[in-house]
């Protein structure tokens, strides 16, 4: 993986910053974006069918966006449902940057950007969105999961976007399996992308096919 890939804290390359008009809640946005980051030039298919197909986020409390990249999610997140606080999450420093800036932009003072570390071990959500960071491998997207879907509070959902040939399926059972105190299913397939759910409420699940 190279040192420029934006699975990295820093990349290598410069950061080359850009605007970048977008559709976010319904409305043109007026942001910024930059070079070593996940799909920096528009909002990518998966992103696109999660803000689209998954249910409204909790109106108050806490909601996550993990891998939040120049921040599709989290600014959605955080127009849709302002009385709620809205925490970003990359391990991309440029990422929190640029999510952050682009908060700020929009004048939404309910989103905090950091690493997640620097995330209050404490905090649980009542919403939890992500593209999840397939391509870093099976072992860190596992650790990724473990690490905040424990963290849901009581009655809150997490909905995560797979494409179906990147492991959707899989990773569905692997989540059933890996908490089984939560309910797991299938939201919803659209295209080649599957949005699952995650919930600390006891539904039915959706067996894979």
């Amino acid at each position: 993986m190279g040192s420029d890939h934006y699975f990295s804290a820093q990349p290598a390359g410069p950061e080359k910053r850009r605007p970048l008009q977008v559709v976010l809640a319904g409305q043109k946005r007026q942001l910024t974006t930059a070079a070593g980051i996940f799909s920096p030039d528009a909002i990518d298919k998966g992103t696109s069918i999660l803000l689209a197909d998954a249910p409204a986020p909790a109106e108050r409390g806490n909601l996550l966006d993990i891998g939040c990249g120049w921040g599709p999610v989290a600014l959605t997140l955080a127009l849709r449902s302002p009385a709620a606080q809205v925490f970003a999450v990359d391990v991309n420093e440029r990422c929190v940057a640029l999510t952050g800036d682009n908060a700020d932009s929009l004048g939404l003072t309910n989103v905090t950007a950091s690493l997640p570390l620097d995330v209050d071990p404490l905090l649980t959500f009542n919403t939890i969105w992500s593209n999840p960071p397939i391509r870093v491998g099976k072992d860190e997207l596992h650790a990724l999961l473990r690490l905040w879907l424990p963290r849901l509070a009581p009655g809150g959902s997490a909905y995560l976007v797979v494409q179906k040939n990147l492991g959707a399926d899989s990773l569905q059972r692997w989540l059933a399996e890996e908490f089984p105190t939560l309910a797991v299913g299938r939201f919803s397939t659209s295209k080649t992308f599957r949005i699952l759910e995650i919930s600390s409420k006891r539904l039915g699940s959706v067996p894979p096919d």
